[in-house]
């Protein structure tokens, strides 16, 4: 029954080689090179901000970063138990992006941005979680569109998501915050002495450029 759902949902977004190169190429950026946004917006919470809010955003990066991690291994071991070969590795359907024959279920590319935004929709904004929402239908569709992954893939994607936040959710609540507090520890143990040095350099070249303008004779016209 699923598995004749699959197939019947996959046929119907499926590409087909009269289907618009502009389409194809377009699918196969959403699913080739968007999931980058996760790792830009990581390091950009964790290193911009406003100063009364910078605490929040690393507690909100540490805990979508333990949700990640929980939900791949999850998606790890279902994918050991309940094998399933991708729709090429069968000859079904049309493929349109290189990949190689491994499993597919669940997907790993829909398990870390739904996770991503899940993590957004239950910890920071509605809003945002929303929009990596719409972004992470659109690589579930690209992928499915492109023929290497199955509809219930993306959504075994979203299922292995919401349990990997739940599990961050309550490892939070036993130690969240010494995780938080160790990492900051860290964190400034490894970038202390280049902001030093960085900032002797800054106030050396200043001085510097002080001296210099001081021992510099006036010109006499």
């Amino acid at each position: 029954m699923m598995e004749a759902l699959n197939h019947t949902l996959f046929l119907w977004i499926n590409a087909t080689p009269d289907s618009p190169a502009w389409l194809l190429s377009l699918a196969t950026f959403i699913a080739k090179d968007v999931i980058a946004i996760v790792p830009l917006l990581i390091v950009a919470l964790w290193l911009w901000g406003p100063r009364d809010q910078l605490q929040s955003q690393r507690a909100l990066v540490l805990k979508t970063g333990m949700a990640l991690i929980y939900a791949l291994s999850i998606s790890w071991c279902v994918g050991q138990l309940l094998p399933h070969p991708r729709p090429f590795a069968i000859g079904f359907g049309h493929q349109f992006l290189s990949h190689t024959a491994d499993d597919s279920y669940p997907s790993d590319h829909g398990t870390t941005i739904f996770t991503f935004a899940l993590a957004f929709i239950f910890w920071h904004r509605l809003w945002s979680g929303v929009v990596l929402l719409a972004i992470g239908s659109a690589i579930a569709w690209s992928r499915v569109y492109l023929g290497v992954h199955w509809p219930l893939d993306m959504l075994g994607g979203f299922l292995v998501g919401l349990l990997g936040c739940l599990a961050s959710h309550l490892a939070w609540q036993l130690y969240g915050q010494r995780m938080l507090a160790l990492t900051h520890q860290l964190y400034r143990a490894l970038f202390a002495m280049p902001i030093k040095k960085k900032l002797g350099s800054r106030i050396n070249s200043a001085g510097r450029r002080v001296s210099h303008g001081l021992t510099r004779r006036p010109e006499i016209n």
